[in-house]
C-alpha cells in the first residue's frame, strides 16, 4: 500500500474520506473547544485531521500533540506543516512505548486504524486505549461499514471498557466515525504492549 497517494482521495470533493474526514475534524473542534490540551494521534498519516484544526484554534498555543506515524513521506508532510507544539514521531503507532511521557491525553484519535486491522486486534487496541487516556478522554475513532459492519460492535467494546458513547456519525454515507469518553480510572501504560497489527 502507498499510504501517501492514499491521502489523496482527502482532496476530492464528497469522497468518503473527504466527507469522513470533516466529521472527525468537527469532533477535534468540539475536543479542543472544551480544554482537551494534550493530543496522541494513532497511524497519524500527514495530521490532515488534526493539523488544520488546531492552526485555527484560538487555543492552539497550548495544545501539545504527539502525532505517530511510521510511513516516512507521510510523517515528513505532517512535520512540514506541524506547528511548535505538535511533534511528529516516526514509529510503530501501534506500541504503546511510543507514547511515552505524552500521556496520559485529552485526546486520543484512532482513525484510519480499524479498518486496517483484524476483529481481534480492533477488541484488543479498545482494551489498550485507557492507558493513553486521561479522565474524562474523547476518543475518537474511524471505521468502514463494509460487511461485516463491526462498527455496533466496536461501540460495544468500548462502553464495556470503560467509555461512554457521545456519538455515532455516517451511517448511510459508508464510514463510521465514532466519539467516546473515558470514564474509567487512570490506567498506567504498559510498556511493550502492542495493540495491533496492519494487514
Amino acid at each position: 500500500m502507498d499510504w501517501a497517494r492514499w491521502h489523496d482521495a482527502y482532496d476530492v470533493p464528497g469522497s468518503s474520506l473527504e466527507r469522513r474526514l470533516r466529521v472527525v475534524q468537527k469532533w477535534i473542534a468540539a475536543a479542543l473547544d472544551s480544554g482537551a490540551v494534550r493530543v496522541v494521534s494513532l497511524c497519524a498519516g500527514q495530521g490532515r485531521d488534526l493539523l488544520p484544526v488546531l492552526a485555527a484554534h484560538p487555543r492552539r498555543d497550548q495544545v501539545r500533540a504527539r502525532l505517530v506515524e511510521l510511513d516516512e513521506h507521510n510523517a515528513a508532510a505532517a512535520r512540514r506543516a506541524a506547528p511548535p507544539g505538535v511533534e511528529v514521531v516516526r514509529a510503530d503507532a501501534a506500541l504503546l512505548d511510543a507514547y511515552a511521557d505524552a500521556v496520559p491525553a485529552d485526546l486520543v484519535l484512532a482513525c484510519g486504524v480499524f479498518g486496517n486491522v483484524s476483529e481481534d486486534d480492533i477488541r484488543r487496541t479498545v482494551g489498550l486505549l485507557p492507558r493513553l487516556c486521561a479522565p474524562d478522554a474523547t476518543v475518537i475513532w474511524t471505521r468502514h461499514r463494509r460487511e461485516p459492519d463491526l462498527v455496533p460492535r466496536i461501540c460495544g467494546w468500548f462502553e464495556g471498557g470503560g467509555f461512554e458513547r457521545v456519538q455515532v456519525e455516517g451511517e448511510g454515507e459508508g464510514f463510521g466515525v465514532g466519539v467516546h469518553r473515558y470514564a474509567g480510572p487512570p490506567v498506567a501504560l504498559e510498556p511493550g504492549a502492542r495493540m495491533f497489527t496492519f494487514f
